[in-house]
């Protein structure tokens, strides 16, 4: 056979590996642009979601995670001091997977992000 032979790893290197804090830094500074300031509205809150989604989404790809399939969940609701508690649950590779949060309140609206 001439030529080299081309090799096929499964696993991200470890220069392309998840790393939660820079993804929930590229979080924080996405959500607080878009979302600094604004006030709940109910009717908005779906499109908004999706937009902030596909906005990370993106940012996250060009960090090089192109090995790993992103999941974005965006909850938006409105703040009156009453608690909220999600689960999620998936399947994983422990050396090679994780995930991020970031949380945002103000005075009228709470936003959970995890991808």
């Amino acid at each position: 056979m001439e030529g080299a032979a081309t090799i096929h790893s499964i696993r991200p290197t470890q220069q392309h590996r998840f790393r939660p804090a820079v993804v929930s830094s590229c979080i924080r500074e996405l959500v607080r642009e878009q979302l600094g300031g604004e006030s709940y509205d109910s009717e908005r809150s779906a499109e908004t979601a999706q937009t902030l989604s596909k906005r990370i989404t993106d940012r996250l790809k060009e960090l090089g995670l192109d090995r790993y399939k992103l999941v974005v969940q965006v909850v938006i609701g409105e703040q009156r001091g009453e608690g909220v508690q999600m689960a999620s649950r998936c399947f994983w590779d422990a050396d090679t997977d994780s995930c991020a949060k970031d949380v945002y309140m103000n005075v009228s609206l709470k936003i959970s992000v995890k991808p």
